[in-house]
């Protein structure tokens, strides 16, 4: 039975339970009782469990030796799912103590599965919107890697950031401008797109887009913008039109 065919307060249950024996592994240095959760294949179940390591991190200072030891251990895991809950886990840490869980971000980026490399993406993502100094820091020395789906992870991974604060990330992706590997420029255009359409950003966008020199990409995003202002109508501060008549009055062709 998955985590949401339960009663509500059944899950309130299950949570404290996981929390209860999560932290309980801590307190006596092991992890064998904690590890059916990270390993479950529940996404709500790991979920839940991957959360409990944050809140028993900030809650419980006396512990964050113990929750990094287990980390440790079980980023050495086989189980794909395992190392993929320990990297939500870190982005948890990361949202404040970025430092403290870099390494987990520079192996995770490398791992041989999606999942695990995608869950390095989902933590860029959560740790950007409340950590952004040093995670943009560490985001950049990444984007020129000769590894064509580094690139594109990390372009991918700066994207919810971007959404409200889209002047933190344009120095970032305007590196990738002349990025010939089509799955990258293609995320850079989709990144642009996500980036410009709520209060305030189109501007931002298309005066940071005024100083790019590869003007076939900057088509592109222009079109996915203008694209985006559709799809997202029910959310974007601009109509379409008024966008379009935004950009004709503003980029510099």
């Amino acid at each position: 039975m998955g985590f949401y065919d339960l009663k509500k307060s059944e899950r309130d249950e299950l949570v404290k339970q996981i929390n209860d024996v999560i932290a309980s592994d801590l307190k006596h240095g092991q992890s064998q009782n904690s590890i059916s959760y990270f390993s479950d294949e529940d996404t709500y179940i790991r979920k839940s469990a991957y959360l409990a390591i944050g809140k028993i991190f900030y809650k419980h200072p006396d512990l964050q030796s113990a929750i990094f030891s287990v980390l440790d251990t079980l980023m050495q895991s086989e189980d794909e799912l395992i190392r993929q809950t320990v990297i939500n886990a870190a982005g948890e840490i990361g949202k404040f103590h970025f430092d403290k869980v870099q390494h987990y971000m520079d192996t995770g980026l490398f791992d041989q599965h999606h999942r695990v490399r995608n869950a390095v993406i989902g933590s860029i993502k959560k740790m950007g919107e409340k950590n952004p100094v040093p995670v943009l820091a560490w985001c950049k020395t990444y984007l020129k890697h000769p590894n064509k789906e580094i690139r594109r992870e990390i372009c991918h991974g700066i994207e919810l950031r971007g959404r409200t604060h889209p002047q933190d990330i344009l120095p970032l992706l305007k590196t990738l401008e002349f990025d010939d590997t089509k799955r990258v420029s293609d995320t850079l255009v989709h990144v642009l797109g996500q980036i410009a359409y709520k209060n305030g950003c189109l501007n931002t966008v298309v005066a940071h887009l005024n100083t790019w020199k590869n003007k076939a990409l900057i088509e592109k995003a222009l079109d996915e913008i203008v694209d985006v202002h559709h799809r997202y109508k029910k959310f974007a501060v601009l109509s379409q039109d008024e966008a379009i008549r935004y950009i004709d009055a503003n980029y510099k062709r």
